[in-house]
């Protein structure tokens, strides 16, 4: 047999150049949102969530864009929350402003998700043997998460500038998890559950956006 084969054909354009990507704006989190009363208030408000500036093009004129139900999952109490979008007039970017109560990739509050990893409650929730079942799969993720080592989260931190910030590494074991830093931010903020695991990862989000704190 003739080992003289012709070369493959030339791949298409189309399925090697990369386009480029045309979506513009994101997701910013309230970070003094912190209960459902206050984003009640703040979400009848047309100012109440509008961003002083874009993030992307530091215009400042932002209006309104749409409303939207995100539906959270494995609540005790009201299972959707009311988001707002804003545009920018002078970029076209559309930023959605989260609530920092709400987990921004996994649509569940941080209360939830404290109630599954500590077995911390709401300090409001009376009834906790009521809270939904959330999937063993789904809990063994993000306890894996929870368990990962800090040292990428302390570098972090440390390189924010903020000495209170970086003070943080310092209050966590050399071999400390994820979970041991939260626990740390929880004790100087003096905040606990859901409301430190939400402001901390807010945090996070605000100073290194690819992280996931679970």
């Amino acid at each position: 047999m003739s080992q003289n084969r012709p070369l493959p054909p030339c791949e298409e354009v189309c399925l090697v150049r990369r386009r480029a990507s045309t979506q513009k704006g994101g997701t910013l989190i309230a970070e003094d949102v912190t209960d459902r009363a206050t984003h009640e208030r703040r979400i009848c408000d047309p100012d109440g969530y509008r961003p002083p500036f874009c993030p992307g093009c530091h215009g400042t004129r932002l209006y309104v864009h749409d409303y939207r139900e995100r539906i959270l999952r494995a609540e005790p109490d009201k299972p959707v929350v009311t988001t707002v979008r804003h545009e920018c007039v002078d970029c076209d970017a559309i930023w959605q402003v989260l609530p920092a109560f709400v987990a921004r990739y996994l649509w569940r509050t941080w209360e939830v998700i404290a109630h599954v990893l500590t077995g911390e409650a709401a300090p409001t929730a009376t009834r906790t043997l009521e809270w939904p079942k959330v999937p063993t799969r789904t809990a063994r993720r993000w306890r894996a998460r929870w368990g990962r080592p800090a040292t990428y989260l302390v570098h972090v931190l440390t390189a924010s500038g903020e000495a209170a910030w970086a003070a943080l590494g310092c209050l966590t074991r050399p071999d400390g998890t994820c979970g041991d830093l939260v626990a740390a931010y929880a004790r100087s903020a003096a905040c606990a559950g859901g409301c430190a695991m939400g402001a901390f990862a807010a945090l996070i989000y605000r100073l290194q956006p690819r992280f996931r704190l679970v």
